[in-house]
């Protein structure tokens, strides 16, 4: 995943939704297994960051690009089974 962000960010550090997902199914990860947040907000402007999360077993990998600067973590998969609270599919 991080790889594959650097490569996004560098072409463009703010992306959007799609160019994100688009990236990280192109790097190999299953959409189906992909969720990505909102690249812009409900009144059209651009968010500060976006980030994109993979379930992996029990873990999430999450990624956030934000102003072209990339941070990738680890976090447990919650409750509800999914990475991210709310439908960011």
């Amino acid at each position: 995943m991080e790889s594959a962000l650097k490569a996004l960010a560098a072409s463009n550090p703010k992306p959007a939704q799609d160019a994100l997902r688009s990236q990280l199914v192109s790097a190999g990860i299953p959409d189906s297994s992909l969720e990505v947040s909102a690249s812009k907000t409900p009144t059209g402007l651009d968010v500060d960051a976006i980030e994109a999360a993979a379930k992996l077993d029990k873990d999430c990998v999450m990624g956030e690009i934000r102003d072209g600067q990339v941070s990738v973590s680890v976090l447990p998969v919650l409750a509800s089974g999914r990475c991210f609270v709310g439908n960011s599919r």
